[in-house]
């Protein structure tokens, strides 16, 4: 099976891996079986956004870098920037977040002189 991991199925297992979690686990945090996240990470079964929400919470990383890996979500409206720090694998939860907050701090300082400057 680990052939087609790739996509989102790829995604999540990569996050599920790292975060030590197993099927089984995840399937309890997320309130799915480990039968159908198993489906998931082979890329036979395409998830709800709902559902990706869930898988989302249980493996503690944004719902929006599932939904743009599963094409909900247009990486360009997300920005490719966050999307980035939210899918490094090598980086634990608290840096990501660390990250998008210095990024979305600095965003929202520029966001005043960028009005200002334009006529």
């Amino acid at each position: 099976m680990n052939e087609n991991r790739e996509g989102l199925g790829g995604f999540i297992h990569e996050h599920r891996a790292k975060a030590q979690i197993s099927l089984r686990k995840l399937g309890e945090l997320a309130g799915v079986s480990n039968v159908y996240l198993s489906q998931i990470e082979a890329n036979l079964r395409r998830p709800s956004a709902d559902i990706l929400q869930r898988i989302a919470k249980g493996l503690q990383i944004s719902a929006e870098s599932l939904y743009v890996q599963a094409g909900i979500l247009d990486e360009e409206r997300q920005g490719s920037t966050e999307v980035s720090i939210q899918s490094d694998v090598r980086l634990t939860e608290s840096q990501r977040q660390a990250l998008l907050t210095i990024l979305r701090s600095f965003l929202a300082d520029n966001a005043p002189v960028a009005k200002e400057e334009t006529p």
